[in-house]
């Protein structure tokens, strides 16, 4: 693998374990690599394989029928696992796997152990074969399929269909011109496969620790992808990985992306809700994950909110929400947050 800078350089969150691989296809090389042969349990990136397998020797004028472009689209944009599951029975379960395998030569993607064979999620990926499977759809797929597998990554909604925000990593820190394919494993209340605990001998991959991961590209014409998969400690919350991820993702060199500006704050509490104006009154766009770093591209004065030991009448907004929330939340605790200047 051609490399433009060393591994050196990309200083991974302590206590995370992680496998990253960006590849800037204009350039032809990678940019930043870190384990990328690492094997990571896929959680929904195996979903890229089971829309690729779907659609395999269709011909260029095959029609999607309207029941499974329904299912793919929800799968793909807001990572469905009811959708997955359906594919994964129909198609074969790991049998998928093993074709898709040397059809776009993998070379440690393996299908999940034998003790689990119905768990999609525990199929083992890595960080440089996800970079493969971005290869192929974008460089070698037919029209067809390239157009409708990426245009609907481009199109990912905030939250998956199990309630989690999706956003984290590629989503959180770069501007518009962005596509993902995300998974998470492990979480309480998430749904899919978590985890298991017992680490089943036959498994090639962690199957215990939470899992979260960031793909897809950014840049104009999809110029860079990027696939980083991390494990994080055990018990782990959610809000917390999210943040290390993004982290992460912020320290790597991506080609052609163009970062969101602004300042990074931690939000405090649970279940923070963000409005489409600087009041209770405006409607909810969403919630925060608890303990979660946002950013955030300036203030306004808004309605006074006080919870003692904290009061203030400044609302941050959240440019990656479009919406706003309360400075009692975010920030280290002042009634205006420093250093972010006032919206206009």
């Amino acid at each position: 693998m051609k490399l433009l800078r060393s591994d050196e350089s990309v200083v991974v969150p302590v206590g995370v374990t992680a496998g990253v691989a960006v590849f800037d296809r204009q350039a032809g090389q990678f940019t930043d690599l870190v384990n990328p042969d690492l094997r990571f349990r896929s959680a929904s990136v195996v979903k890229l394989l089971l829309v690729l397998d779907f659609l395999w020797d269709r011909g260029p004028a095959y029609e999607i029928p309207a029941a499974d472009q329904a299912r793919l689209e929800v799968m793909l944009r807001s990572s469905d696992d009811d959708a997955a599951s359906y594919y994964w029975d129909h198609l074969g379960g790991s049998a998928i796997i093993g074709r898709m395998v040397p059809r776009l030569g993998l070379t440690h993607t393996a299908g999940p152990p034998p003790t689990h064979p119905g768990f999609w999620g525990y199929a083992a990926f890595t960080a440089a074969d996800t970079v493969r499977i971005y290869r192929y759809l974008l460089d070698q797929a037919p029209a067809p399929v390239r157009d409708f597998v990426m245009g609907n990554l481009h199109q990912a909604t905030r939250y998956g269909t199990d309630g989690f925000d999706q956003y984290f990593g590629i989503a959180s820190v770069f501007d518009s011109s962005f596509a993902i394919k995300q998974g998470w494993s492990g979480f309480p209340n998430s749904s899919g496969f978590g985890r298991d605990k017992s680490k089943p001998k036959e498994s090639v991959v962690d199957l215990a620790n939470e899992a979260l991961h960031t793909t897809g590209t950014v840049g104009p014409d999809d110029r860079t992808v990027v696939a980083v998969y991390t494990l994080h400690p055990d018990g782990t919350g959610y809000g917390k990985a999210y943040s290390d991820v993004t982290r992460l993702i912020r320290a790597l060199n991506v080609p052609g992306a163009v970062k969101t500006p602004g300042s990074w704050v931690t939000s405090t509490g649970s279940g923070v809700r963000v409005r489409s104006a600087p009041n209770t009154s405006a409607g909810v766009l969403g919630t925060l994950p608890s303990g979660v770093e946002v950013l955030v591209s300036c203030q306004k004065k808004g309605q006074l909110i006080d919870t003692p030991p904290r009061s203030s009448e400044w609302w941050a907004y959240l440019p990656k929400y479009d919406g706003y929330v309360t400075n009692v939340y975010v920030g280290s605790g002042g009634p205006k947050l420093p250093g972010v200047p006032d919206c206009q």
